[in-house]
């Protein structure tokens, strides 16, 4: 089984843009999840989304910022499990973000998954794209003006 999901998707918008799709937590509830990040070095957050009980994961996932670099990358760990303390997933997700003329590539990297994690890697291989729309459907409604999703 693969351990890492790679994805790279290009937006015709600047990085700035890109980046505050990354670090406003108000943004990442539009496209990801509710949550309580703060773009700060060691700042531990939640992403919240309903359990899945079949996945053993209680709809928590607990990640902690361990690297960022402003405009280009932003690194932070992803954890899960049945809300017992005991993490069963324990990934890292990588972004990086490269101007390109007329627009960004953003690229993702979440790695970490282990051989217990085969139906949670194959659900996020997809989910993750999914995810990468609908922060372009966000940057086109904002580009046109229109900042109701």
């Amino acid at each position: 089984m693969p351990k890492e999901i790679k994805h790279e998707w290009f937006y015709e918008q600047p990085p700035n843009e890109v980046w505050e799709y990354l670090t406003q937590a108000e943004l990442i509830a539009l496209w990801l999840m509710p949550n309580n990040f703060i773009l700060k070095l060691g700042h531990e957050f939640q992403l919240t989304t309903k359990a899945m009980p079949d996945l053993g994961l209680d709809g928590v996932f607990h990640c902690k910022v361990l690297e960022i670099v402003p405009l280009k990358k932003l690194i932070y760990s992803w954890k899960g499990g049945s809300g017992n303390g005991v993490f069963t997933l324990d990934t890292i997700c990588e972004w990086t973000l490269e101007p390109k003329e007329g627009g960004t590539k953003l690229c993702l990297k979440h790695s970490g998954f282990s051989e217990n994690n085969t139906d949670i890697f194959i659900g996020m291989t997809d989910g993750w794209l999914k995810k990468f729309q609908k922060i372009l459907t966000l940057l086109n409604k904002k580009k046109d003006g229109n900042t109701q999703s």
